[in-house]
């Protein structure tokens, strides 16, 4: 029972890390062992045992000053690969099947249709809010429930939509009429008040998306 235990313990302390990287980006052993709580030789031990299974990298990031450059640690491809995209291999399949019967232009009625649907859902939700902080959280619990890994933070006098991993990336590589579908969606759940543009993207070779949400001057 006891072996069970600690075979669980260094799992689940290996999962906080891979979570910790993909959600904060790269961080130094240091930074890992105060987030996790644990020594920095413990720490340093799981991030061995995971840069030996080619889940992590160490990547050189420059310091402000003098020094050396610090070393931190971030995702590989396959470290990536460890969060779930939304039955990629069916997804592009079923893209490829409905491009080669009815072109492009029928990929295009596919993503247009559920764009309907998707923004009728998101207007629904947001009708009620009183405040675009709120309409922002409610964009928020609904991308987290899709498997976003979202999150908000302030910028401004607005917000930050944060989108720390894609469950269709796949998808959205293949046809990136996805992504635009999604920033028309969150324009309309917000209404006409509110700017939203895209400043992080992941299809273009940022960690991640993020949108930008302000009040329209």
């Amino acid at each position: 029972m006891t072996t069970r235990a600690n075979d669980d313990t260094q799992a689940s302390t290996a999962d906080r890390i891979l979570f910790m990287l993909k959600t904060r980006g790269p961080l130094k052993t240091t930074e890992l062992a105060t987030l996790l709580e644990v020594t920095f030789e413990a720490t340093r031990q799981h991030i061995q045992k995971l840069q030996a299974s080619e889940l992590i990298t160490g990547i050189c990031a420059p310091t402000s000053g003098a020094g050396r450059p610090s070393l931190r640690w971030a995702l590989t491809d396959t470290g990536h690969g460890k969060f779930p995209d939304a039955h990629s291999v069916l997804t592009l399949h079923l893209i490829e099947s409905i491009e080669g019967v009815f072109g492009t232009e029928g990929v295009e009625k596919i993503i247009a249709s559920m764009e309907t649907t998707n923004r009728r859902e998101y207007l629904q939700a947001c009708e009620k809010a009183s405040s675009l902080e709120e309409k922002v959280r409610i964009l928020v619990g609904i991308r987290e429930r899709a498997g976003y890994m979202a999150q908000m933070e302030a910028a401004g006098d607005g917000w930050l939509l944060i989108e720390n991993h894609c469950p269709i990336c796949a998808a959205a590589r293949k046809c990136q009429g996805f992504c635009r579908s999604e920033l028309q969606i969150f324009r309309a759940a917000l209404g006409d008040g509110v700017v939203v543009e895209r400043c992080e993207y992941l299809i273009s070779g940022d960690r991640r998306c993020v949108y930008s949400i302000q009040p329209r001057m």
